[in-house]
C-alpha cells in the first residue's frame, strides 16, 4: 500500500523522438504538486536508437519487438537506479505502435522487471484500459498539466502545447476544481511534429535534428505542401484523437523533391501550422501557449508558431516549469493517481465514455 498524504513520485518518459529516457521526481499526494525533485537523462546510443526504430510499427510476437523492449527496459534500469529515496515509480515504456480503434496500443517495456530491478512498486501499461474502453489512449499528460496550470496560479484558459516528435495540445480552464470535470481540459495530437524533421536531417545531413534551425533558417516554407498537409482528413476530425509517430509519413514524401534546406523549412512550418489548426477545435482561444518538449529550442518553430497561431507562445521555463522534464514528471503524478485510485483521463483527452484510472501496478516479490 502506498503511504497516506504526499509522497515522492519517479517517473520516466522515452518519447516518439527516440533521443533516450527522462526521469524525474514529483512531490505529490496525486491531486495537487507540491515540489519538483531531482531530474536525470540517460540517452541512447546510435545502436540502441536502431534497434528501437526497427521495432516502431510492430505488435508484441513480432521480428525485433523482445529486442527494442530489452533496450528500453536496460536503458531505464540504468538511470531510474541512480535516484535516492522514492516511493513508487511511473513507467511510461516506450510506444512502438498506435492504433486505438484497431490492434489496441504497444508500449515497449515490461514494469515488472523494472520492480525487480529497483526493488520498487512499479505502475506501468497506463493506456491500454483507456483504449478498451473506447478512449484514444492518448494523450495521457493532461491531468498533470492541469495540475501544473494549478501549480503556476493561471487564471484564464491557457494550452500546453508538446512539440516533441509528434505535437499535441492541451487547453485547460483554470476555473474548474477537477480535471475530469466537464469543460476542464480538451486535449489531442495536432499532427507532426519534430519526427519528420529530425528524419530528414538523419536521411539527409546525418544529422539527428536540425540544431539552432541551422539548416531550416536557410529555407523557404513551401505553402503548397502546407495547405495539402492540412486538406487530409484528421485535420477535420473532433478531438480528442491522437496519432501513432508515423501516421504522417506522407509528408516525408511529399517534401522529397524539395532541396534540404526548403524542406527541413516546410517541415519546421508544418508542426506550427498543425497547432495553429488544432487551436480551431478549442472551445475559446487560449490566453496563450506554454510550449515543452524538443521543439521549443527551435527558435524558427517557436517564431513560426507566434505567428501563424496569433497568441503569445512562452517556453514553461519561463513559468518555473521544466520542458525537458514534464512528460517524465506527468507519469511520476500519474503512477500516484493510480495507487490512490483516481482518474487519469477522461472525456475531454481521450474521448473514453467516462473518467478512467489506467495502469497497472507491479511489486518487487
Amino acid at each position: 500500500m502506498l503511504k497516506a498524504g504526499p509522497v515522492r513520485a519517479l517517473g520516466a518518459m522515452s518519447g516518439t523522438s527516440l533521443d533516450g529516457v527522462d526521469a524525474a521526481i514529483v512531490e505529490t499526494d496525486g491531486e495537487v504538486i507540491l515540489g519538483f525533485g531531482e531530474t536525470a537523462y540517460r540517452a541512447y546510443s546510435a545502436a540502441e536508437r536502431g534497434t528501437i526504430a526497427a521495432a516502431l510499427g510492430r505488435w508484441p510476437g513480432e521480428a525485433g519487438v523482445e529486442e527494442a523492449a530489452e533496450v528500453v527496459e536496460t536503458a531505464h534500469a540504468a538511470v531510474l537506479s541512480g535516484f535516492g529515496e522514492v516511493d513508487l515509480v511511473g513507467f511510461h515504456g516506450q510506444t512502438l505502435a498506435h492504433d486505438p480503434h484497431g490492434k489496441g496500443t504497444h508500449q515497449a517495456g515490461d514494469g515488472r522487471v523494472l520492480a525487480e530491478v529497483l526493488g520498487l512498486p512499479v505502475v506501468w501499461d497506463f493506456r491500454s484500459s483507456d483504449v478498451e474502453l473506447g478512449g484514444e489512449g492518448a494523450p495521457l499528460a493532461p491531468f498533470f498539466h492541469f495540475a501544473c496550470t494549478k501549480w503556476i496560479g493561471a487564471t484564464a484558459p491557457l494550452a500546453f502545447v508538446n512539440l516533441g516528435g509528434v505535437g499535441n495540445l492541451t487547453w485547460v480552464d483554470p476555473a474548474q476544481a477537477r480535471p475530469e470535470a466537464p469543460g476542464a481540459l480538451l486535449a489531442f495530437d495536432t499532427g507532426p511534429a519534430n519526427a519528420p524533421l529530425n528524419d530528414l536531417m538523419q536521411a539527409r545531413r546525418g544529422l539527428p535534428y536540425d540544431q539552432d534551425a541551422a539548416l531550416a533558417a536557410s529555407g523557404t516554407p513551401d505553402e503548397a505542401v502546407l495547405q495539402m498537409l492540412l486538406e487530409r482528413p484528421y485535420f477535420l476530425r473532433v478531438p480528442p484523437k491522437s496519432l501513432d509517430r508515423n501516421d504522417f509519413a506522407v509528408l516525408s514524401q511529399m517534401v522529397a523533391g524539395l532541396n534540404d534546406a526548403d524542406a527541413a523549412a516546410t517541415l519546421t512550418a508544418a508542426a506550427a501550422a498543425c497547432v495553429a489548426r488544432g487551436l480551431e477545435h478549442c472551445p475559446e482561444y487560449p490566453e496563450r501557449l506554454l510550449v515543452t518538449g524538443g521543439g521549443r529550442k527551435n527558435p524558427l518553430m517557436m517564431e513560426m508558431l507566434i505567428e501563424r497561431c496569433g497568441v503569445p507562445a512562452l517556453q514553461v521555463e519561463e513559468l518555473g516549469l521544466d520542458g525537458d522534464m514534464l512528460e517524465a514528471q506527468a507519469f511520476a503524478y500519474l503512477a500516484v493517481r493510480v495507487a490512490r485510485g483516481l482518474p487519469t483521463s477522461a472525456p475531454g483527452t481521450t474521448g473514453v465514455g467516462a473518467a478512467v484510472g489506467g495502469g497497472r501496478i507491479s511489486r518487487p516479490a
